[in-house]
């Protein structure tokens, strides 16, 4: 679930050049259709019809799709394979990014071997823990060394993003130690909101509200109990 700082997405907002968060997290959805398209041997497709599988409005997707200068027109369609490139192409731009791991829990060690093995824009180049047993070890052939070293391995390693899987009481302390060595997007995985200054880029992946907001909903369309 996408919760983006409200200073941030105003500023992303001023700058036209480059899609809001919520216009990225759309394009990598159609990416990830698309591919699934390409494998099955679909040539190609209209709006409508990949509106439809990725549950927006074809207006929506339309204009999406015109921000990042899409081939392919509303009225022939558009070539699957050509609009996986575009796309593909408008979200590496930047190549992948240098990224740290904050918390070598369950759920850090998790994002560690997902992002081990398979790829992707975000590469993690280094973990840490505020645990000691973790320094000077390797975990899925990614270096781990303290917190306290925080800024000593941004600059070390060159860390453009930093991803938070720490407990929430931890979890501001860790975002100002990276805020602090330049590090300008955070992914939070934390039940806590984090407090940054307007420059910076948080993603809060709250897996609890999705939890509660998926349970709700199934209580809903769960059958009645006579």
């Amino acid at each position: 679930m996408l919760y983006v700082t409200e200073n941030y997405a105003r500023g992303m907002a001023q700058k036209k050049r480059i899609a809001s968060p919520r216009v990225v997290a759309r394009l990598i959805l159609y990416r990830r259709l698309l591919r699934e398209m390409s494998s099955r041997g679909i040539g190609c497709i209209f709006s409508h019809q990949l509106a439809k599988r990725a549950n927006v409005t074809p207006d929506q997707l339309r204009r999406d799709l015109m921000n990042i200068g899409s081939p392919g027109s509303p009225s022939r369609g558009y070539r699957v394979k050509d609009l996986e490139a575009r796309i593909e192409d408008y979200l590496a731009a930047a190549g992948p990014q240098r990224t740290a791991l904050a918390g070598l829990g369950d759920l850090g060690r998790v994002l560690l071997k997902h992002a081990s093995s398979c790829g992707g824009s975000l590469r993690i180049v280094a973990a840490l823990d505020e645990e000691p047993n973790f320094m000077e070890s390797h975990l899925d052939g990614c270096p781990c060394f303290h917190l306290d070293e925080t800024a000593q391995v941004v600059e070390r390693f060159d860390i453009e993003a930093a991803i938070i899987a720490v407990p929430g009481v931890l979890a501001q302390s860790v975002a100002n130690r990276f805020i602090e060595a330049g590090v300008q997007s955070l992914l939070n995985f934390s039940d806590s909101r984090l407090r940054v200054p307007p420059d910076v880029f948080v993603d809060h992946m709250d897996i609890d509200i999705s939890l509660e907001t998926f349970a709700f909903f199934a209580r809903q369309h769960a059958p009645l109990k006579s």
